[in-house]
């Protein structure tokens, strides 16, 4: 009997592409979306004056097509996560599904129980699928005691939610580290944005206005682009992490069930 899992996402070398893929998308998004001539006046982009949101936001300097790669990255695996984790989900309501899953256990229908799991073609149902064919494979097993068997059904529980559980939780790390980072990454570019604002205040003569407006707009720009990467990554991975949490209760709820089922009725 060979465990079998649904598909993980995005793997390694994919992720690390899709990041850098992202970062040259916000390079290329701040050089030409945000830099294009209409967003200025007729001085153009490096010196002129924004005319629009874009502009201002162009104006927010070198740091800003790196927090935009970073709010790219956190959408570009947010959608990811989403595919993976709705796709673990399988067919239909968890909860339905888990109390299909004891009444047929009860009713001793495991063959039903087995049938219902290739039906739901989740995560759920590949880890209740080895915990119903680990309980139909012992239980005419004269050469095993009652404690033993609940051992191996325990066991292949634990080992089918062992191959489950690193794919529901894999690349949240990425997402986490966007909302650390987009906020650090701001945070540098408003200490940029205020030096260069305090350095036209401390220039020499009359303070220079234009180069006081453009630090004081890339420091703003900054902090707003920051701050909203960092709050889409946290929603991000709060709303995945107890759509995971949901998973792993349901697999928990359903394989002690099983194991309950055997233990009360089983020889």
């Amino acid at each position: 009997m060979s465990n079998k899992k649904t598909s993980g996402g995005f793997p390694l070398i994919v992720s690390a592409l899709a990041i850098v893929i992202c970062l040259v998308i916000g390079i290329v998004v701040y050089k030409f979306v945000l830099g294009a001539v209409g967003n200025f006046d007729a001085e153009g982009p490096e010196k002129g004056h924004p005319l629009n949101f874009f502009g201002i936001m162009y104006k927010g300097g070198f740091i800003v097509p790196i927090l935009l790669g970073t709010l790219f990255t956190v959408i570009c695996f947010f959608f990811e996560r989403f595919i993976t984790i709705q796709k673990a989900n399988g067919r239909g309501q968890t909860d339905k599904f888990v109390s299909k899953i004891k009444e047929l256990i009860a009713a001793k229908d495991l063959d039903g129980a087995i049938a219902a799991c290739d039906v739901q073609q989740g995560s759920l149902g590949n880890v209740v699928r080895e915990g119903v064919m680990k309980y139909q494979f012992v239980q005419n097993d004269a050469s095993m005691d009652k404690e033993s068997k609940v051992a191996a059904i325990s066991k292949a529980l634990e080992e089918a939610t062992a191959l489950e559980l690193p794919m529901l939780s894999k690349n949240l790390s990425v997402i986490s580290t966007c909302a650390s980072i987009g906020t650090l990454v701001g945070l540098i570019g408003t200490v940029v944005g205020m030096i260069r604002a305090f350095g036209a205040l401390a220039a020499a003569g009359t303070p220079d206005t234009a180069a006081l407006a453009t630090g004081i707009s890339e420091a703003l720009v900054n902090t707003l682009v920051g701050i909203l990467s960092s709050a889409l990554a946290i929603m991000a991975y709060n709303f995945f992490s107890t759509r995971v949490d949901q998973v792993t209760y349901a697999m928990d709820e359903a394989g002690f069930s099983i194991i309950q089922e055997f233990q009360s009725t089983g020889k």
